[in-house]
Order: C-alpha cells, then sequence, then structure tokens
C-alpha cells in the first residue's frame, strides 16, 4: 500500500514516522519546504517526494494543513487522485472542510473522509516530529452521510496500524461543537490566562497546576485564528458560557458571600465528578 502525506510538519512528519516505523507501506511526502523534503529522506521517513505526477499511486493520502489549504490542495489536484482512492485531512475544524471536499471527491471518482488526530504538542515543524506521538491516541473521521461501512473499516485499519488507538466516527457537526470545549477554549483560556503581570514573577512558587494551565498558551497564533474564526459560533458560546460562569465567581467574593462561592465550588467538584 502507498500511503501520501501532504505537509510534513509536526503532524505530516509524525505521521510519514510512525507509518514507517509500525508498517511496511510505502510513503509518499509532500512539502513546501526543499529541506525538510530532503530531511526526510535522508532520515528515512519517507520513500519518495510526493508530486502531482505519483500522486495516483497513492492509496490513502493523509492531508494536515490549515482547513482553507486543504482545500485549496484538493481543488488543485482534484484530477490527480488515484481512483477509489481515500482522502483524509487532518484540519483542527471540520464542517468548512467537508461541506466541499464531500463534493470534489464525489465529483472526481475518489473518497473524502474528514479526520483529526488528537495530538500534538506546543511545538512546530518537521524536526519535532516524532514516530511516537500518535502511540494510543485517539483519531476522530468525519465521514459523508451513508458512507460505505467498509470504506470507513478499512480507514480504520489503516489508522489504527500506524499506530492510534482507537477511532471514533462522528458528524463534522458534533465535531466541532465538541472540539470548541476539549480544545479550542482550552486554549484561548491558556493564552488569555499567562498575560498576567503576576506570570513574570510567578517563579518558585509555581508547580502542577499552573504548568497545566498554561502549556497550551504557547500556540501557533497563524493557525489557531484561522481555526477559532472557522468554529466561531460553537467557540463563541462555550467562551460566553465560561464568562459568565466566572462571574459568578468574582461576584460571591465581592459580596463577601461564602455561602454562595462554596456553592459555586461544589457544583465544579460534582461536575468534574460527573464528567469523569
Amino acid at each position: 500500500m502507498v500511503i501520501g502525506i501532504v505537509g510534513l510538519g509536526l503532524i505530516g512528519g509524525s505521521l510519514a514516522k510512525a507509518t514507517k516505523k509500525n508498517t511496511n507501506h510505502k510513503v509518499y511526502g509532500f512539502d513546501i519546504s526543499e529541506t525538510t523534503i530532503k530531511s526526510a529522506l535522508k532520515e528515512k521517513s519517507i520513500n519518495k517526494e510526493l508530486t502531482s505526477e505519483n500522486l495516483n499511486e497513492c492509496d490513502y493520502v493523509f492531508i494536515p494543513l490549515y482547513p482553507e489549504a486543504v482545500k485549496d490542495y484538493l481543488v488543485k489536484n482534484a484530477k490527480n487522485f488515484k481512483e477509489n482512492a481515500v482522502v483524509i485531512d487532518c484540519a483542527g475544524v471540520k464542517r468548512c472542510v467537508c461541506e466541499d471536499c464531500f463534493n470534489i471527491a464525489e465529483q472526481n471518482g475518489f473518497t473524502f473522509i474528514g479526520g483529526h488526530p488528537m495530538a500534538g504538542t506546543q511545538f512546530s515543524g518537521y524536526e519535532n516530529a516524532k514516530d511516537t506521538m500518535f502511540h494510543n491516541a485517539p483519531f476522530i473521521l468525519t465521514p459523508k452521510e451513508n458512507e460505505d461501512i467498509l470504506t470507513l473499516a478499512n480507514a480504520r485499519e489503516v489508522i489504527i496500524s500506524i499506530g492510534f488507538g482507537r477511532v471514533s466516527v462522528m458528524t463534522a457537526e458534533r465535531h466541532d461543537k465538541l472540539i470548541a470545549f476539549t480544545s479550542q477554549l482550552a486554549h484561548i483560556v491558556s493564552n488569555a490566562y499567562i498575560k498576567s503581570p503576576s506570570s513574570t514573577q510567578r517563579k518558585g512558587i509555581s508547580a502542577g497546576s499552573y504548568k497545566d494551565l498554561t502549556r497550551v498558551a504557547y500556540l501557533n497564533e497563524n493557525m489557531w485564528t484561522e481555526l477559532f474564526l472557522e468554529n466561531k459560533d460553537n467557540l463563541i458560546f462555550e467562551l460566553d458560557y465560561l464568562i459568565d460562569e466566572l462571574k459568578k465567581y468574582s461576584d460571591a467574593m465581592k459580596n463577601d458571600d461564602a455561602d454562595e462561592l462554596k456553592k459555586l465550588l461544589k457544583e465544579g467538584r460534582e461536575a468534574k465528578e460527573r464528567a469523569d
């Protein structure tokens, strides 16, 4: 089997390395950086460079690019994919990608499935890619309605073989609603929290909670701006809900209302118990 990977940054590079480590599949890789291509070839993370000419040799193609870049690549290469190839993107939002890409695929004889590998680090680039990045990590698929069950089963088998721990299937709409809470909101909170002037004075008086809350403040602002705006309806809902909740804590302390503060804290603890 031949697997193509379009973009050899942190996610794409890790996909290439994990595929080469865990399977016997050939890997063709593309990146706009010639230096990255040379590094991947030298390290044998890929067998050869992926081009528009050999794209039709690929049975599966993963596209770990920003949402708009995914659509641009599909439009540009729609006629170059192998007939019945399965193309899976790795963008962090799904509705804006799937709406267009389902149609492009159907019109050109290949299958497009939305995808999202749930793993990463605060760093970027091929130099930070690891063959263990996705070990036992979840992978989400967002197929078109009534997608062929065998196609999904085969895609799942390929994804698991690369090293992922489980594959979930849901609609693009459900994915975007949930990811606004589980990932995007956390990035905004972390990014805003670290702006406190106290952050420059915290050495010697910070531990696990500080590290956990600030880890994802170190982000790629170009990528996350696009992701946030593509999912702004869901993210604004979560952000406004959190702001309203935080105001309750602030008001309770401003009013020296110990009973209300205790109630809020108890509600939060119980919500965590239910969520777990």
